[in-house]
């Protein structure tokens, strides 16, 4: 009988889709579950996870959620070596963590600010997944973009939205999300940096 693995990626979006659907239809759900810093003064230091499985809207959660589809299986395949097959859960949550981490910070005695979305731990994904393959082609509402281009205007779009600070969406952490993931991907495996600058230097015709 074939044994196959079970599919973490798939199970984060399904988790996902649910949760912030409930949110959506219910405003108890989204307090509870949102990133606030009042409510780490309560004790409530699950939210460092469950910001992750809210969103502001429909467009934020089906960007998300397509970007880890595509990438989410190939970083998958490559973290679930470690730990018991759990090493690409635990790399996906602590994206989410490390992500939040400097804005926590920065306004942990501001309650007017809050945070919600997966996108730390989607960047940390998306990042990782251009040490393995820097030129292979994505595509961007149909518009073919090599990942290396894509990752560059990501960065750039972050730090504009993050300046304009006009929602939820914690913007920066897209930024400390893209660098955990590279910087966590090298530390296990260090041979990643000559891989990644070889395939860089292979620029396609």
């Amino acid at each position: 009988m074939l044994h196959l693995p079970f599919n973490h990626t798939i199970t984060l979006i399904i988790i996902t889709i649910i949760v912030s659907l409930l949110a959506f239809s219910n405003q108890n759900v989204m307090n509870r579950l949102i990133f606030w810093p009042p409510a780490m003064q309560r004790g409530q230091y699950d939210r460092f996870i469950t910001y992750g499985f809210v969103h502001a809207n429909g467009i934020h959660l089906l960007f998300n959620m397509i970007t880890l589809f595509f990438f989410g299986s190939v970083i998958e395949s490559f973290y679930r070596q470690y730990l018991y097959d759990l090493g690409f859960v635990l790399f996906y949550m602590g994206g989410l963590i490390f992500s939040i981490l400097p804005d926590y910070f920065r306004n942990r005695n501001n309650p007017h600010w809050a945070s919600l979305g997966a996108s730390g731990a989607i960047s940390a994904i998306l990042f990782a997944y251009i040490l393995f393959a820097p030129w292979q082609i994505i595509y961007v509402f149909i518009i073919p973009v090599p990942a290396i281009i894509f990752a560059v205007l990501y960065v750039a779009y972050s730090i504009w939205a993050g300046k304009r600070q006009n929602d939820n969406i914690n913007h920066s952490a897209h930024l400390w999300g893209a660098a955990y993931g590279i910087i966590v991907t090298i530390l296990i495996e260090p041979r990643m940096i000559m891989h990644f600058l070889t395939k860089l230097s292979e620029i396609p015709l």
